[in-house]
């Protein structure tokens, strides 16, 4: 497809403006947060969350418009995983901190990105380009759904002064499983299927 406007096309802007929200979205959900005895702040919880939903759509947004516009660049190539990672991994952490999820999981997932951005690039020096699979799209898809579940439970326990909502976090929780076991199965299908780059004399 052809490439129009360098690399400041409209699916580029979208994920340089997803980038530039990150930070916006680690200051609302810390300040959202309860001080030991207290409820968390209900406006600033559902700000958190909002923005983060927001965020987490735009990772089809701007790979919708690159593709239906013919506007695919190299830059954005490189921006978009970045963000995606960025992203979660912003939002795991303070859940970390929050003890919402467990250090295993989070382990898992980032030990499973770097080992697969790893393997993209070994590959990229030998000339190959390792594509996304569709174990890989199904982890990134529920993953973002889960931390959108956690952050959906501390907005409902804002709203009802402590108290989160059971059957919310039981759901998010679920979904987590389901993604650190897509996170290793992609994770394992990526290497198998690149075994010959790996191995290669």
């Amino acid at each position: 497809m052809a490439r129009r406007g360098g690399i400041w096309t409209a699916a580029n802007v979208v994920t340089c403006v997803r980038v530039a929200l990150i930070p916006l979205f680690m200051v609302l959900a810390t300040a959202a947060r309860a001080d030991a005895g207290t409820s968390s702040d209900p406006v600033l919880a559902a700000a958190s969350f909002a923005l983060y939903v927001a965020l987490a759509l735009t990772d089809k947004l701007d790979g919708h418009l690159a593709r239906s516009r013919g506007e695919v660049t190299d830059f954005g190539k490189f921006l978009d995983p970045i963000a995606d990672k960025l992203l979660v991994f912003s939002a795991l952490l303070l859940l970390l901190e929050q003890q919402l999820v467990g250090v295993w999981a989070v382990f898992a997932i980032l030990a499973r990105e770097f080992l697969v951005s790893a393997l993209r690039m070994l590959a990229g020096v030998q000339g190959e380009v390792i594509a996304a699979g569709n174990l890989g799209k199904a982890k990134t898809a529920v993953t973002l759904v889960s931390i959108s579940c956690y952050y959906a439970t501390l907005l409902s326990a804002s709203l009802l002064l402590g108290t989160p909502t059971t059957w919310l976090l039981g759901a998010a929780d679920a979904l987590m499983i389901v993604a650190v076991a897509l996170t290793v199965a992609s994770g394992v299908q990526y290497f198998w299927n690149a075994r010959h780059v790996v191995f290669r004399a």
